[in-house]
């Protein structure tokens, strides 16, 4: 079998570890660990998230740290587009551009490497896990601010209870995950 032969029947939530109050009570952790663990596994989660970016037709994949870059580089490979990378401040060597964004208590900075995404770029967004959905829509406005083109988000895994997708759909994200897991 190649790495990537779909395997449709292959329930990819069941590859999911959930490890309970982690990393503070009443959190049930969703671990991808046992999932890109799993070579099967890893592989039809790659093929299905490509499936769903091409549907959105983009010149580059656009990975948010640090778990997105896993799937992100895999898709940019199998997809044969370019990878760009949004980190945390300071993470990145070269000149950069970013954006500040508010957090529940506080705030963050991410950046990219200036002149990774051409302005009018489409982009998909990937990450591995869809909560709150601040973090990605900052990643939107940081590459919209560039003049790319935020054709989707996409995520492995989506925490519909937490309110992501509400908030990205409030900020105009088209946006997709895999799996949906109740609770936090």
């Amino acid at each position: 079998m190649t790495a990537l032969s779909p395997l449709p029947d292959l329930d990819l939530a069941s590859l999911v570890r959930t490890i309970a109050d982690f990393p503070k009570a009443g959190i049930q952790f969703r671990d991808i660990t046992t999932l890109i663990g799993d070579a099967d596994g890893f592989a039809e989660t790659v093929r299905r998230l490509c499936a769903r970016a091409a549907r959105h037709s983009p010149d580059m994949i656009v990975a948010v740290e640090a778990r997105g870059f896993l799937f992100g580089a895999a898709m940019a490979v199998q997809m044969g587009l370019g990878l760009a990378l949004v980190r945390k401040a300071g993470k990145l060597p070269g000149d950069t551009v970013g954006i500040t964004y508010d957090l529940e208590y506080g705030h963050d900075r991410l950046e990219l490497h200036m002149g990774s995404v051409p302005s009018g770029a489409r982009v998909v967004l990937v990450d591995d896990l869809l909560a709150t959905g601040g973090t990605v829509t900052a990643a939107a406005d940081l590459l919209r601010s560039i003049g790319a083109d935020v054709g989707a988000a996409l995520f492995v895994i989506d925490l519909p209870d937490l309110g992501g997708g509400a908030r990205l759909s409030a900020a105009s994200i088209p946006y997709e995950a895999l799996i949906a897991f109740d609770g936090e």
